[in-house]
């Protein structure tokens, strides 16, 4: 069974090369990088299961890097960010990045996200390549949800939108499915934070947020409602 090959840009060196003695500890292995323009160079090169960004490096810093993936792929990518309140985290998020992390961090805690976020993508343990999200499963005459000019093939995990094909990362492919499974259903953002990023703990409600805002801009502002004080609901 191959090993999960992630990708790790950072600056600092003590950091960067503490970490990647700690995530090779768990397993994993680990292309550690000082700058973003290496970064992105590595990669291109290894095409690893998953990206750990840090947002302020040099050469290409970590947003613009993150945009730089995301251009090429939908692998996961992680930010570190040195304050949680800080900006950084929501440019991250509207960049692409599907999660992100609060330096400093605790080794157990950062390798527990790398896990949640490849489970999300369809790595059973870790090993492979980041595919599409996982459906609940669907009647064959289901199989196809449809919302006005909307449709969600649950099985063949697409969209389309007016009878055009819409790119959704898996991320925002497991939120859609969330809400087209339940829709007029309010779904709090707790829920969506479980359901979708695997948080057992709770979690930053930015992360659903940006990404409901990622979703609208490619499905229809007003496809997904906001219901002020309770979550968002899909208009059926």
């Amino acid at each position: 069974m191959a090993e999960t090959h992630v990708l790790f840009v950072e600056d600092d060196d003590v950091i960067r090369e503490a970490t990647q003695l700690a995530l090779e500890r768990d397993g994993f292995v680990v292309t550690a990088m000082p700058d973003g323009l290496a970064g992105l160079e590595a990669f291109r090169a290894d095409r690893p299961d998953i990206a750990l960004l840090d947002v302020m490096v040099p050469g290409l810093d970590g947003v613009s890097l993150c945009r730089r993936i995301r251009d090429e792929s939908t692998v996961p990518v992680i930010m570190l960010s040195a304050r949680a309140d800080s900006i950084d985290v929501v440019l991250g998020l509207e960049a692409g990045a599907d999660d992100y992390v609060t330096k400093p961090f605790d080794g157990a805690v950062l390798v527990a996200r790398i896990r949640a976020v490849l489970r999300r993508f369809g790595h059973a343990s870790g090993p492979g390549r980041a595919g599409a999200a996982s459906a609940e499963p669907a009647d064959a005459a289901e199989a196809v949800l449809r919302f006005g000019d909307l449709e969600v093939d649950t099985e063949g995990m697409e969209v389309r939108k007016g009878g055009e094909n819409v790119a959704l990362t898996p991320t925002e492919m497991r939120l859609l499915l969330e809400f087209s499974h339940a829709p007029g259903t309010v779904l709090s953002r707790d829920r969506l934070l479980e359901r979708v990023w695997d948080y057992g703990w709770g979690g930053d409600t930015r992360v659903v947020d940006v990404h409901v805002q990622r979703l609208r801009g490619k499905i229809g502002q007003d496809r997904i409602e906001t219901v002020r004080g309770f979550g968002y609901k899909l208009r059926g």
